[in-house]
């Protein structure tokens, strides 16, 4: 309590307890100061919306920003091409799991055949793979895309994928073609938020739009997109926490190399020791006896003869390339971070990279991936399950009992093509302790490599016989050196 509070007790006690009251009821409103309205915080006002009422009226503004960003920034292009390196990078490779051997063969190989673009994509012009890397661009850029399944008589199957941008959602759509449900944002959903329709804006082949949309069922659409929050139904640009850091960037970046260029460009100044007079032009001499100098320009190897007392000053601008460079670094970081990347993946620099940071900065930059690579190969099961019912229904390949089976029949796992060792000897021989240990089976080491166990296994046994049928000895370079290795090589003679 202070003097003044002591002074007002001993007048009035009663004032003096309001005082103390109110006093204490304010500190506990000051429990959070980043609730506080100071002066650092006078500025900042916020509330609390649903998202899609948040994200309903910034969703165009922030798109058509991304994509102005993906096409005019090197930095955000190298966001994207990080991604599409990492979340699809060479593909993924199908092992299909019925447990029947000759039928899973029969499936990876019609897979492999549909995944050509003739097959795959209604329009016949990219193969699966290509279409996956766009899915991963326009996530981060538009926030996701709808793949469609068009079920046509021009592949290898009756079932292709046509993939549309989400402006194509006719978001003026209001009634809904089942009673109780609501459409918002040119999705139909449910009583319980699920989308059961898509209302798709029709145009024609230069780009303009038709008059009436066409309702699309649910069962018929992919929405590749990322879900943040329990009320959000449309996308939202993934980019969206770092374009306004991206564009000042840029700005910089312009900024510095107009500043740099004018650096670049040497002038000089004449210094005269008696003022000019006359009317001579282009180094002549003036009837007093002087030069003039006006409009003359610096060529290499000139030799320009001065007047009387004149002296050349030379404009030196200072550069700050050097200042630029930091200032850049930190931002790149920045903008990685907030895409969860490292520096590292975006920039590409490795001067100042370890080993050892390297690995980490991989293995964190691998968790990120994960999620995206989760979303992706949800999408991939959903569209090769629709494939294996179209082959079968289009009898490509018999599947007895196919209805009553059908859970063994779809089953599969997908591989992911390995990626370049950074070591390749620290890494094999940590390969080989977690084999011996016990820490890592064969599968978990073929599975890193993007390689299925048993054709790798198959692969070793082909080598082996093939090598003993020509008289070459093949085991010590498969097994190793010394008397392990022979034991192995002859335990299958």
């Amino acid at each position: 309590m202070g003097a003044f509070d002591k002074i007002v007790a001993a007048v009035s006690p009663r004032r003096a307890c309001e005082r103390e009251a109110w006093r204490q009821q304010l500190e506990i409103l000051r429990g959070y100061d980043a609730a506080g309205y100071g002066r650092l915080n006078a500025g900042w006002r916020v509330h609390n919306e649903s998202a899609e009422v948040t994200d309903r009226f910034s969703r165009d503004v922030v798109r058509a920003r991304a994509r102005d960003l993906e096409r005019n920034s090197d930095i955000a292009q190298s966001i994207l091409h990080a991604y599409k390196r990492n979340v699809v990078g060479k593909g993924y490779t199908l092992q299909a799991k019925t447990g029947n051997d000759e039928l899973d063969e029969k499936l990876e190989k019609a897979w492999r055949q549909w995944c050509k673009a003739r097959n795959c994509d209604v329009t016949g012009e990219q193969s699966f793979n290509q279409m996956l890397r766009m899915a991963v661009d326009r996530k981060k850029v538009d926030g996701g895309l709808l793949f469609l399944y068009r079920y046509t008589k021009q592949g290898l199957v009756p079932f292709q994928l046509q993939a549309i941008e989400v402006d194509e959602l006719d978001v003026t759509a209001s009634k809904p073609k089942h009673q109780g449900n609501r459409v918002v944002g040119g999705i139909e959903y449910n009583q319980w938020r699920r989308p059961v329709g898509y209302w798709i804006n029709q145009y024609d082949i230069e780009g303009w739009s038709l008059n009436d949309p066409v309702y699309v069922e649910a069962k018929d659409v992919y929405f590749y997109k990322s879900k943040k929050r329990p009320s959000q139904l449309r996308e939202m640009s993934d980019m969206a926490p770092t374009i306004t850091r991206v564009r000042d960037t840029n700005e910089f970046i312009t900024a510095v190399s107009v500043k740099e260029r004018i650096a670049a460009c040497l002038a000089v100044f004449i210094k005269r020791a008696i003022p000019a007079g006359g009317f001579g032009r282009g180094g002549t001499r003036t009837p007093d006896g002087g030069m003039d100098y006006e409009g003359k320009k610096l060529a290499p190897g000139m030799i320009q003869s001065l007047g009387a007392g004149d002296e050349i000053q030379v404009v030196d601008p200072k550069g700050s390339g050097s200042d630029a460079a930091g200032f850049l670094k930190t931002q790149q970081g920045l903008i990685a971070a907030g895409q969860g990347l490292s520096y590292e993946a975006v920039s590409r620099d490795m001067s100042g990279a370890t080993y050892s940071s390297a690995r980490q900065n991989a293995i964190e930059d691998e968790n990120t991936y994960t999620e995206d690579v989760e979303l992706l190969t949800d999408f991939m099961s959903e569209v090769y399950e629709t494939f294996v019912i179209s082959c079968y229904l289009s009898g490509l390949v018999d599947m007895p009992g196919f209805w009553d089976k059908k859970a063994e029949y779809l089953s599969h796992t997908w591989t992911k093509a390995p990626k370049k060792w950074i070591d390749p000897a620290k890494e094999s021989t940590a390969g080989k302790t977690a084999l011996q240990s016990g820490q890592k089976t064969f599968q978990d080491v073929c599975a890193e490599q993007g390689k299925d166990w048993k054709e790798a296994v198959n692969e070793m046994a082909e080598v082996l016989e093939y090598g003993r049928s020509v008289g070459v000895e093949l085991g010590s370079v498969i097994f190793g050196n010394g008397t392990t290795a022979a034991q192995q090589n002859t335990a299958g003679k």
